[in-house]
């Protein structure tokens, strides 16, 4: 069993009625219902809780954590970001959407500024699969399309990622490199670029089929046992390839 704590801000959700409408049990519980499996033990926690949900003996039980966060970065506790930061360190997963990017949390473990260009609008986001044979895009297809999101735009400020499993482009011509992997000390990252809080971006299959996927890749680094083993991943690619 993989223990999952799906982290969110939970601003959007208690003064945006747009937000409400489609997220009405907050992202958080959008994601926690939207990758819920046999093999996930999922708990949600959000900014205003105390220690904003993340103790010490929350991240202790937590093999996986997924981050959300947009408006109140700036919010955040710098203990708790150190917290968390020494969790990965020691082996924890992190999984960072969407805005995350510009989290206290992404930004201590990049070591850069972590910036980008963007515009709000509803143009198609297309999601290419780069990287076939990574554990994160199995189940998937060569790309699989967003119809309204939010345009994110190179130049995106990071290191050059460990593995780039995904590439996104956009109809107003941008492109973005949308899904990433890094290693920090016996921690897995991965950074996943869709999820605009005005679109029902996390109640797509493929989008819930990475962020599962990525539980898995993740939790390796922390003992679990992972969702494919090699055999398994080798006859997926086979099988890709054929």
């Amino acid at each position: 069993m993989i223990r999952v704590t799906v982290w969110n801000e939970n601003w959007h959700e208690k003064k945006d009625e747009k937000v409400i409408r489609i997220y009405p049990n907050g992202i958080h519980g959008a994601i926690a219902e939207g990758i819920r499996s046999e093999e996930l033990s999922i708990r949600t926690a959000t900014q205003d809780q105390e220690e904003h949900g993340l103790t010490e003996e929350v991240l202790d039980n937590t093999d996986v954590l997924i981050w959300w966060g947009h408006m109140r970065h700036h919010l955040v506790s710098d203990e708790i970001v150190e917290r968390v930061r020494k969790r990965v360190w020691k082996g924890m997963g992190l999984i960072v959407l969407h805005s995350g990017h510009f989290s206290k949390v992404f930004k201590s473990l990049m070591g850069t500024s972590c910036d980008l260009r963007w515009r709000e609008n509803d143009e198609k986001e297309r999601i290419w699969v780069v990287d076939p044979a990574h554990p994160i895009a199995e189940g998937l297809g060569s790309y699989f399309e967003l119809e309204r999101e939010e345009t994110y735009g190179e130049h995106f400020d990071i290191p050059a990622p460990d593995e780039l499993v995904f590439v996104s482009w956009f109809e107003g011509g941008d492109v973005f490199r949308s899904g990433c992997t890094y290693h920090r000390g016996q921690g897995k990252i991965f950074y996943f670029r869709p999820g605009h809080e005005e679109f029902p971006t996390y109640y797509n299959k493929d989008v819930l089929r990475v962020i599962s996927n990525a539980v898995h890749w993740a939790a390796a680094g922390r003992g679990a046992t992972p969702k494919y083993g090699k055999s398994q991943a080798l006859e997926a690619v086979s099988a890709k390839i054929s």
